[in-house]
């Protein structure tokens, strides 16, 4: 047989990997003084949250009738595992060892003879034991479909998203005293069309006329611009009119709107001013 031979000191070998490291140095071995105490890891297959509950886990784990329960095989198996918690943790096992003696009673209940007029299901002794496992298994159920409903932090999550502070404001185009005359220059052009060679005398007052513009404005609704010119009084009434239409701007009265550029001119009422002046004129007429 062949001696094996030794490695070749060029042949590449793995380094020890580290299990941790400490202050930025590798800790490739375990302190000689390092003490790891017996229960530092406990890992827990099944957890039961009382003797009711290790109870019934035993009852439903062989199928049987909750109705009917073999005392002497159940109280075996109940024993084993409060052998078991004392072992793990002793705090735990006297409520359990508490329900290991409540068993063994009722076992001795039912060894002893009981007279023939006690006989029956009321005067069971196991009767008061199932009617707890009963209302504990409705509990416990009752938990379980509880817990199984969608959690708000669990389950769910709100989603939350701040929206910028951002205010739009609409501001409509301020009209412009261009559009006016071109608005202006559609009116004359049907007014041309009614010219005459009549000559007569129409007196024409531009106070007058501004009560008349009033007068065919409403709170709250937008008049036509074209619509305030009688194109029927010529030249001379509509730029009567125009001039109306101007002086009841400047002091407020009225205003001028347009929706967007080279868009229809509309007129409406500011304030009740505006009427309070048609009413003078009114009256003035009257009189």
């Amino acid at each position: 047989m062949s001696e094996s031979q030794p490695p070749s000191e060029n042949h590449p070998r793995q380094s020890e990997m580290p299990f941790a490291f400490v202050q930025g140095e590798a800790v490739t071995s375990l302190p000689h003084d390092l003490y790891i105490p017996p229960d530092a890891l406990e890992v827990f297959l099944e957890a039961f949250e009382g003797p009711l509950d290790l109870l019934l886990y035993l009852i439903k784990r062989q199928n049987l009738d909750i109705l009917d329960i073999p005392l002497a095989e159940i109280t075996r198996q109940y024993m084993e595992y409060v052998e078991l918690m004392k072992e793990l943790q002793l705090e735990l096992a006297a409520e359990y060892l508490v329900m290991a003696a409540m068993l063994a009673e009722i076992k001795s209940r039912m060894l002893l003879p009981r007279p023939t007029e006690e006989e029956g299901d009321e005067l069971d002794p196991r009767a008061d034991l199932v009617r707890r496992l009963q209302e504990y298994e409705r509990f416990k159920q009752a938990a379980e479909d509880i817990d199984a409903i969608p959690r708000l932090g669990r389950d769910v999550f709100p989603v939350k998203v701040k929206s910028p502070d951002k205010k739009v404001v609409s501001v409509p185009p301020p009209v412009d005293l261009r559009e006016v005359l071109l608005a202006f220059r559609e009116v004359m052009k049907r007014a041309s069309m009614f010219t005459h060679h009549h000559v007569q005398m129409e007196p024409l007052s531009v106070r007058e006329r501004m009560s008349a513009v009033l007068s065919l404005l409403q709170p709250g609704k937008f008049v036509a611009f074209g619509a305030l010119f009688s194109p029927e009084e010529g030249r001379m009434g509509v730029v009567v009119t125009l001039l109306a239409i101007l002086e009841l701007v400047k002091e407020s009265l009225i205003e001028l709107a347009q929706a967007d550029s080279f868009a229809p001119i509309y007129v409406h009422p500011v304030t009740s001013q505006a009427e309070a002046i048609a009413d003078d004129s009114d009256a003035a007429h009257a009189e």
